[in-house]
Order: structure tokens, then sequence, then C-alpha cells
């Protein structure tokens, strides 16, 4: 289904649901006792984007840490790679939702409700800032502990009046740390209005680095060398420009013609570089235009040549990334891969890299212009935000590395 399509159901028919569900919801807690043990077998909910699979991970570890809890997960199919990145969830334990048919996305869901009760579901933990869906989800998974963002004064999204703990969502810092915050009201020993009121370090929210045998290295050499015949590790260093951005939001894609302009750059600075074009099989086309744009064999359309797993083998051996605001510079996070990320319509305080990476940021007056109380639907169709930050701009953030490069040669 179109993201507008979702959005619209979203709206005009989780709002009434939401209202009807919690009327529901008021009367089971009346002949229902809430569950006063520690929660073991725990929920979370996250449908709609991958890079936040990877921000809640330092979340998920510390629930394993603190009380051993068996994690759980429910996600959009489209979307599971990102849970198998780093492997927190085992694969038994993930629930995905096809969302391609209505059909498919309606049998999906009502079969969750048995998945969770079969599980022995007992706490809920949705991620969901804007999402009705999934407030119906934690609403009525069977789960007694529910977690999730209320808006308590703010002019907050209606989603309903499912939560036993109510966190308050803090745009102020960043989503990982809200992810820290959403835990620390499950763990919480004693009932706080509202929840969160805890401290959490910055150390809460680092990564776990996947390891990378030289043997899937090599693996990753022979895709490059299929593409560029050249191509050597001694002789060359590899540099991925990722120039697209998912549905959800194109208004963060930089232009092509500055992507153009910046390769050329690289390429003339420094001239051990390979730049790979990275992105999935549906964006080889693209890929193949920006390619052809820039007139060079040392410039590689590369887009579907890895699969999703192959990512991190693709990182350990590049130099950096240039990247949209997007996926990749999350998923790059679990590696020491530095990143480069383009910013417009969001702002890296809530949403940047926990890896290794510079935001590249213009800070207009109008940015961010999407959050939690828009659904992340912008009016902006003209984005001025990514068109000021100039190829010059972003090239002078990447030259230290450019020169790297060039003092091992």
């Amino acid at each position: 289904m179109k993201v507008d399509t979702m959005r619209w159901i979203d709206y005009y028919v989780g709002v009434p649901l939401c209202f009807l569900g919690s009327i529901c919801y008021k009367f089971i807690l009346l002949v229902k006792k809430r569950n006063k043990e520690t929660p073991r077998n725990i929920l979370f909910i996250e449908l709609s984007e991958m890079g936040s699979a990877i921000l809640v991970d330092p979340a998920m570890r510390k629930l394993q840490r603190e009380i051993r809890a068996n994690i759980h997960f429910a996600i959009f199919k489209k979307n599971k790679p990102s849970l198998d990145l780093l492997k927190t969830v085992p694969q038994e334990n993930i629930y995905t939702i096809r969302e391609d048919s209505m059909p498919a996305f309606v049998l999906d869901t009502i079969k969750l409700f048995f998945w969770t009760r079969r599980r022995k579901i007992d706490s809920v933990i949705d991620l969901e800032l804007f999402s009705r869906f999934t407030a119906l989800l934690a609403g009525f998974c069977g789960a007694p502990v529910k977690v999730g963002f209320h808006a308590y004064y703010n002019e907050g999204l209606y989603r309903g009046s499912f939560l036993s703990h109510k966190v308050a969502y803090n745009p102020h810092i960043h989503i990982a740390k809200n992810f820290i915050a959403l835990v620390n009201a499950l763990l919480a020993r004693t009932e706080e209005i509202p929840y969160s009121k805890t401290q959490i370090a910055d150390k809460e929210i680092s990564l776990v680095k996947v390891q990378v045998s030289a043997a899937e290295k090599q693996s990753v050499i022979d895709i490059i060398r299929s593409c560029h015949n050249e191509y050597t590790p001694e002789k060359h260093k590899i540099i991925l420009i990722n120039p697209n951005a998912s549905e959800l939001l194109i208004q963060r894609r930089w232009p092509p013609q500055h992507y153009i302009q910046l390769i050329k750059k690289i390429l003339a600075e420094c001239s051990g570089a390979i730049i790979l074009i990275t992105g999935d099989p549906r964006e080889s086309e693209e890929a193949q235009q920006l390619k052809e744009e820039v007139k060079s064999d040392r410039c590689v359309n590369f887009a579907g040549k890895v699969t999703f797993a192959q990512l991190p083998l693709l990182y350990s051996v590049s130099e950096f990334m240039i990247t949209n605001d997007s996926g990749p510079g999350h998923f790059a996070a679990v590696t020491e891969m530095p990143t480069f990320v383009i910013f417009g319509p969001e702002t890296p305080a809530l949403y940047g890299s926990l890896g290794k990476t510079t935001p590249i940021y213009a800070g207009l007056a109008c940015s961010p212009c999407v959050s939690a109380a828009n659904h992340r639907k912008t009016a902006c169709k003209d984005n001025v935000c990514l068109q000021v930050i100039k190829p010059e701009h972003v090239f002078a953030a990447i030259k230290p590395n450019l020169d790297k490069i060039n003092a091992e040669r």
C-alpha cells in the first residue's frame, strides 16, 4: 500500500477504532487485575521504519541485561531485514505483517493477536509516536502491561487510552534515548506521572558492532571487482554514495545534480577513489542515470549488487559513505565506517545515526518540518533545506577523509 493510503486509513479508521476500543478496554480493566510480576515476554512494536530497528537496539539489550527478558518484535515484512543486522531478537520471536495488499494486511493483523497469546506476551512497548494502528495492536494483544508515548497536555495525535505506563515523549532528546525511557518506565518500581523520571547517559545508546571475517570481506571484494574489474584493495579506496530516501518522506532527497557535482569533485581530488552508488534493485535505474552523468569508469552503479545482509560487509571494506537521511546511515552505525548524513526535513539532534557520523544540516527557520504532531507529513513541496546545502559544503566536510586517502597512497 502507498504511504498516503496507510495514513488515510490510520486517521479515518484508526481514530474511531481507538475511541471505541478505549471504551471496551476500560470495561476490561474493571474485571481484570493488572499483572504486578516482573515482565518476561516483552513485545516491541515498530512497523514502518527500518532505521528505528537499529535505534531501539540499545533499549532491547538493556532489558536483556537487567531482567533477562525474552524479546519479541512486530514489524512490517519488508522491514524485517533491519532486525537481522544485530540479531538481538531471535528469528522465532519476530512477527511480520504484510502491507503489500489489504487482505494480507488484515489477515496478518488478526493472526498477531493469537500469536501474542501463544507467546504469553506479558508486556508490550509501542515505539511509534503517531500510529493509531500500533496503539490498537498494543491495546488488544493480550498483554496486561502496555508502555508507550502519551501526549498529556500537548496537542499530540489522538491514540486512545490503552497505556498502563504513559511516557512523556521528549522532542528535545535523541529518539534512541526516548526508547530507553520506555524501557525505564517498564522497569520502574513505582508509578510515575509522567514516566520516565530518569537520566539517560549517552553511553546508554551506544551500539554493538558487527564482526566481519576476512572471508566475508573477500566475498564483497569479489562482487565489487565483478563491477569494476580493475579494482584492487591495495590500489583503490571505496567511497559509497547513497542518493535515495524512502517513500515515507521523499523530501529527504538531496538533489541529483548536487550528487553529480560532488562525485566529480571527489574523483578529481582523489585518483585512488572508486565511487559505488548504492541502493536496492528498484533504484538501479536512478543510480545508472547518475553514473552516466558523471562520465567516469571509477563511478559504478552498485544498486542491487549486494543483499541487505551483506551491507555490513560492504561497509567494512569502504572508507566512508555520503547519504541522505535514510536507513543506510543507521545500518552503517553497526560498523566502524564513518558516514556523512545530509539532513533537511528532520533534525540530526533527534534522528542522527549512532555510529561514526557527521550530520550536514542547514537548519533553516522552517526545519525540521516533520514531527510526531503532523504524522511526519509535511506540506513542503520545495525542499530548500536540502537545496541550499551545496556540493561545496559537503566536499569541505569530507575533505579530511580524502586527504587521508591521498596520504596513504
